[in-house]
C-alpha cells in the first residue's frame, strides 16, 4: 500500500510542477470492467467466461503540447473471471489499485482521443466463490507472497470521447504483461488479466 501512496504523490507532485507552464484539470471516472483471464502455462486445462465489475477513481489532464496531454490516473479496479464445470460455478473476483499512466493524443478537430500507455496494479484482495446446487461457499485468500504478486506491470490502449470540456466518454483494453503468480496449480492457475471498459469521466 505505501507504493502506491508514493506514487500517487509522485504524479500529483508532477502536476503541480508543470501548472505554472499550462492549466491542469483533475477529475473523476468510473465504469463497467468486462475482465477475464489469458491463461498460461500450468494446470490451466478449463474454460472461462467474463467476471463483471466496476472500475472508480481520480485522474489528471495535463496538457504537454497542442494535442498531446499527459493523463495520469488512480483506480479502485475489480477483475477476476468466472468458469463452470460439471460440479457448479467458479468465481474468481480480485480487487486491485490501478495506476494508468497514460498520454492522450487528440484525433483531428473532433473530441476523439487516443489513449495508451502503461499501467501498474497493486492487488488488495481476492475473494473465490463456489456454488453448487447444494449451496454457496466463499473464501477470502490469503495473499502470501508465495502465491501471489503484490503488483504487475500491463499497458492499456483505448479512447476518450470529449462530448464536452468537462464530460466524456471512453472505452479502453488493459492487459497485464505479468502473470499472476510463478507456482501454477489447479487452485491458483497461473494467468494474466485482461480487462476491458466503458466509462464516464467528469473533468472540474
Amino acid at each position: 500500500m505505501k507504493k502506491i501512496f508514493v506514487l500517487a504523490a509522485g504524479l500529483f507532485l508532477f502536476a503541480g510542477a508543470v501548472h505554472a507552464q499550462s492549466p491542469i484539470k483533475f477529475g473523476i471516472k468510473g465504469g463497467l470492467n468486462l475482465s477475464n483471464i489469458i491463461k498460461d502455462d500450468g494446470n490451466n486445462n478449463f474454460e472461462t467466461k467474463v467476471n463483471p465489475g466496476f472500475n472508480a477513481g481520480i485522474t489528471v489532464d495535463i496538457p504537454i503540447i497542442e494535442s498531446i496531454a499527459f493523463t495520469p490516473e488512480l483506480l479502485y479496479s475489480t477483475k477476476g473471471y468466472k468458469l463452470t464445470s460439471n460440479y457448479g460455478e467458479f468465481t474468481q473476483t480480485t480487487n486491485f489499485i490501478d495506476v494508468p499512466i497514460l498520454a492522450s493524443i487528440k484525433l483531428g478537430g473532433s473530441g476523439l482521443n487516443l489513449v495508451a500507455g502503461p499501467q501498474v496494479s497493486f492487488l488488495l484482495s481476492t475473494k473465490n466463490k463456489f456454488k453448487t446446487d447444494m449451496g454457496q461457499i466463499e473464501q477470502q485468500v490469503n495473499e502470501d507472497s508465495d502465491k501471489f504478486k503484490k503488483s504487475l506491470v500491463g499497458g492499456v490502449i483505448g479512447f476518450r470521447y470529449d462530448i464536452n470540456n468537462t464530460v466524456d466518454l471512453h472505452g479502453r483494453y488493459a492487459l497485464d504483461f505479468q502473470k499472476n503468480n510463478e507456482n501454477a496449480s489447479s487452485s491458483t492457475p497461473e494467468y494474466k488479466n485482461q480487462v476491458f471498459s466503458v466509462g464516464f469521466g467528469y473533468k472540474f
